[in-house]
Order: C-alpha cells, then sequence, then structure tokens
C-alpha cells in the first residue's frame, strides 16, 4: 500500500497531503477491516473533561487508545465501556505509516472516529503524546470533510479531505491546530449508514 509518490502541495509548512492515497478497493477493504475490529471495540461517545459529549463517537485500535472522559485526557491500554484490550492496528495502515512518515518508531495508537448528522471537530492540538515530534497520519474514509489547520502565523485555511485522502502532520506542523468544520453528508456510499470515518495513527509513548 504505497501512495502516488508526489504530493499535493499545501499552504502549512509541514503538513503533509497525499490525495487518493488508497484506491477505492483499498478503501473497501479498509472499512470491512475497520468494522471487523469495530465488533470487539464498538463505538462510543466521549465526554470532555468538562462533561459535553463529543459530536463524534469513537473507538481505537493498537496496544493504546485515545480515551476523554470527566478524568481527563489520556491513552490507556483497554476500552473504556468493555474493559477489553483494544484489537490491534491493521496490517495496512502500519505499512501505511512506513510508507509515508519517516519516523523510527511503528504507531502504538490508532484513533477511530466515525463523522455522522452534525458531527465535528473544533480547532485542538494533538498534545497527549510522550514526544511531540513524532508524526500523526490520518486517513479518510467515506464522506468528504471539510478540513481546516491553522499555520505559524495562527491563520486558518480549509480543505476538502476526500475518501482516499491520506495527510499527516509533521515537523513545523505537528502541533498546528486543526479540525473539522463539517461532513458532507451523502458524498460516498462506502461506510455502511453513511458518514465518514477518520483514522488516526499516532506514536502515544
Amino acid at each position: 500500500m504505497t501512495p502516488p509518490p508526489t504530493e499535493t502541495p499545501t499552504a502549512v509548512p509541514g503538513f503533509r497531503l497525499w490525495r487518493g492515497a488508497l484506491s477505492p478497493h483499498m478503501q473497501a477493504e479498509m472499512v470491512e477491516t475497520v468494522m471487523r475490529g469495530l465488533e470487539d471495540a464498538p463505538l462510543y461517545r466521549p465526554v470532555t473533561p468538562g462533561g459535553r459529549p463529543l459530536s463524534v463517537r469513537m473507538s481505537n485500535f493498537g496496544p493504546l487508545g485515545w480515551v476523554s472522559d470527566r478524568a481527563g485526557y489520556r491513552y490507556q491500554p483497554t476500552h473504556p465501556e468493555t474493559g477489553r484490550p483494544w484489537p490491534p492496528i491493521p496490517t495496512r495502515l502500519l505499512d501505511l505509516w512506513r510508507a509515508t512518515v519517516d519516523w523510527p518508531d511503528p504507531p502504538d495508537a490508532c484513533l477511530v472516529n466515525l463523522y455522522r448528522d452534525a458531527a465535528k471537530m473544533g480547532l485542538h492540538q494533538d498534545r497527549d503524546e510522550a514526544d511531540l515530534k513524532a508524526p500523526v497520519l490520518s486517513v479518510s474514509l467515506g464522506d468528504t470533510a471539510m478540513f481546516r489547520i491553522a499555520g505559524a502565523d495562527g491563520r486558518t485555511s480549509a480543505l476538502k479531505l476526500e475518501s482516499g485522502d491520506v495527510c499527516a502532520l509533521t515537523g513545523p506542523a505537528r502541533m498546528a491546530r486543526h479540525g473539522v468544520d463539517r461532513v458532507l453528508a451523502g458524498s460516498s456510499r462506502l461506510i455502511p449508514g453513511g458518514g465518514r470515518i477518520n483514522l488516526t495513527l499516532r506514536r502515544a509513548r
């Protein structure tokens, strides 16, 4: 699973983008793999430390999973509702990490976010990891997302992330604020029941 050799230029240094890195066949296979994993680690709706439910439903794959509840943001080895370990990160995602980001260690966490209806994600930084230099790799499946990212000057720019697109926060963009303004419902039929799945690979430890 190797993305196109050339990247799409972006306005934010360190924000890397591979359009159509996953073919339609690869996307369908990945969705099947994700759905099987979610049978063992069902989607749930996290809440913020202040008790506000997130609009996305989520789960995780890998040795560690990112969770949010009234106790705070953190990584832990078990599902907060079932108490079971998270399923392993799919091999194809590990291959994608090796093919795109120049980092010596494999990811040990893969967040699975499901966007449906009016779900979105406000601007935020990924800063719960032990080494904030390690890249963050994101895979889009299903409906198109209106993604927003801030540059070093604080100004934000928006772009569409379509099914099969892959992007990464690296180097000077590792701590960039980013989020999803909205999802274009019905723009894809890939996800059973509709919506967008975002897979985010991270090195938590």
